[in-house]
């Protein structure tokens, strides 16, 4: 699954499909892992989670364990998840379950895309993950719904699991062998949020980059910052397409000027010059600030869509191998690592944002507006005065 297929789903309101060979690879990981365990000493499966790992349980209380696993880890904190959020935690779990390496029933794909297919979301708090464990609390939630407990959100309102699936003719999920652990290990909380914040990162910079275009325009500046040649001699693929998407925006321009006309057909012989030489630096190094800003955001595509289509579980079923490997699938440090540099990025794009304003709204950086953009009556009238100060608050925050 790709970026684009994600969107499409979450906030396209697409229809998941699970073709008939991803519903095989499901059961077959199933029906191994049925036979493997026989008489077997697995975790999660006969044994306690854990620092409770140490205790074997007997297979008379194997289905009651897994249940008890997803009660007693709904106990997150906070404000909701939106149902955009949850739903792409929702898509996030079942391809995750798509890739054959979980051992669980087909069931749970099923009920997964009957939940995400008619926008039936849980209730999942936004606290009590601590990421190298996965995401066990929120998860928990979602496990929670499936067995037919707890809360979803429904057309906007808050109602009982077990109501929505009686109207609905749900039937909730029954576990088979390891669906609670299954549900709740891993990280598709954060890897679904992360993705969520490189589709808003990607669209501030798009946003930033028509807005810094035009505040070229109306102060006139000279089109060599942005030019292919200058721009072309650094090898950075953001910073390149940074520019190149100015001068698209820019192309039939009667505002930007070049410097030539200026500064190189013609002796200066003044000793102050009345033209600015070279633009501020929050108009002049735009595609080297954006640009570094884009290739994170890429950067952070290409993690998040690899965390997205992995096994982030444990222990890991391989059919193939015919095997059951035990280790730390569940770690969420790819993810964090990507979201604390995204933050730093979209952190320094604020920056550039209210830079910009503040030039604009200072009459003696631009030499051509009014204070504060103010077209009324000067002391009678404020123009964008507030908006900065706005700007400045949101910035330091």
């Amino acid at each position: 699954m790709n970026l684009d297929k994600f969107y499409s789903v979450v906030f396209g309101n697409d229809k998941v499909e699970v073709s008939a060979e991803d519903m095989q690879t499901v059961a077959g990981s199933y029906e191994f892992l049925e036979r493997f365990a026989a008489k077997k000493l697995i975790y999660g499966i006969n044994t306690g989670f854990g620092p409770m790992a140490q205790y074997r349980i007997d297979e008379a209380s194997m289905r009651q364990l897994q249940i008890n696993l997803i009660r007693s880890h709904c106990t997150g904190v906070g404000q909701i998840l939106s149902a955009e959020e949850t739903k792409a935690v929702m898509l996030t779990r079942l391809n995750t379950f798509l890739q054959g390496y979980s051992g669980v029933h087909t069931d749970t794909i099923e009920l997964l895309q009957v939940l995400i297919n008619n926008n039936i979301t849980p209730i999942i708090y936004e606290h009590g993950s601590v990421g190298a464990s996965g995401d066990l609390v929120q998860l928990a939630h979602l496990a929670l719904c499936l067995v037919g407990e707890g809360e979803v959100m429904v057309d906007g309102c808050r109602r009982k699991t077990e109501d929505v699936f009686g109207q609905m003719g749900i039937k909730p999920l029954r576990i088979h062998l390891r669906e609670g652990l299954a549900l709740t290990n891993g990280t598709s909380v954060m890897t679904a949020i992360g993705l969520i914040n490189v589709l808003r990162a990607k669209r501030l910079i798009k946003l930033s980059v028509t807005l810094s275009s035009m505040i070229n325009e109306v102060v006139g500046a000279f089109d060599d910052h942005f030019s292919e040649e200058l721009n072309m001699a650094k090898r950075h693929k953001g910073q390149r397409e940074i520019a190149r998407t100015m001068r698209d925006i820019l192309a039939t321009s009667k505002c930007i000027r070049k410097r030539e006309n200026y500064f190189y057909n013609q002796e200066i012989k003044d000793n102050f010059i009345e033209h600015k030489v070279q633009e501020y630096y929050s108009l002049r190094c735009v595609p080297q600030i954006l640009g570094a800003i884009a290739d994170e955001a890429d950067n952070a595509e290409r993690v998040l869509v690899d965390e997205l289509n992995s096994a982030s579980d444990n222990p890991i079923i391989d059919v193939k191998t015919g095997n059951v490997y035990h280790g730390g699938n569940f770690h969420g440090d790819y993810v964090a690592f990507e979201m604390d540099k995204l933050k730093t990025g979209i952190t320094k794009l604020t920056m550039l944002a209210e830079r910009q304003l503040n030039y604009l709204c200072h009459n003696k950086l631009n030499g051509i507006l009014p204070p504060f953009v103010n077209l009324g009556v000067l002391g009678l009238n404020y123009g964008v005065q507030a908006a900065q100060f706005t700007a400045t608050s949101t910035t330091a925050e």
